[in-house]
């Protein structure tokens, strides 16, 4: 079975132990252990003025047998809820905790609730950073470069 991948950031709080916390939860969604990224620290992107620098990971996980993206989205924005994540509906604002499924293997969704991959994922320096950390040679679906071929086009 393909990984999922999973780009975790942060930007309020104890950022670095939200990101950890995180980390440690993704470990029961995953048949074998969970690929981790370091966590780096990045500038805000389309956020609103004054944002806070973020941290930001990725993980790579094996789902369970029956698992859909569908039902991982779940899975992780229950776990942003147990971190302390609160949606107000500003766009990119500060937050103690974002958990964004970037890829599930090779499949593609287009809802209202889930893109795959994430539509900006391949532009983003701050997924392509660390995702080339644990999967250098993946390519996302409808991409034809590989992410540290991505990663060396990055801004």
């Amino acid at each position: 079975m393909n990984l999922a991948f999973v780009a975790l950031g942060s930007n309020l709080g104890n950022s670095r132990e939200v990101l950890l916390q995180a980390m440690k939860r993704l470990e029961p969604l995953s048949e074998s252990p969970v690929r981790l990224s370091r966590i780096i620290q990045t500038e805000p992107v389309d956020c609103p003025p004054g944002s806070p620098p973020f941290l930001n990971a990725v993980a790579g996980l094996r789902p369970h047998p029956g698992e859909t993206p569908e039902s991982l989205l779940e899975k992780l924005q229950q776990i942003e809820t147990e971190l302390g994540r609160r949606r107000s509906g500003v766009r990119n604002e500060a937050r103690a905790i974002d958990l964004d499924l970037i890829a599930f293997g090779q499949q593609t969704r287009s809802t209202s609730h889930l893109i795959l991959p994430h539509p900006r994922a391949h532009l983003r320096r701050f997924v392509l950073e660390p995702l080339a950390e644990i999967a250098p040679d993946f390519i996302l679906p409808g991409q034809s470069e590989t992410i540290s071929e991505l990663l060396a086009k990055a801004d």
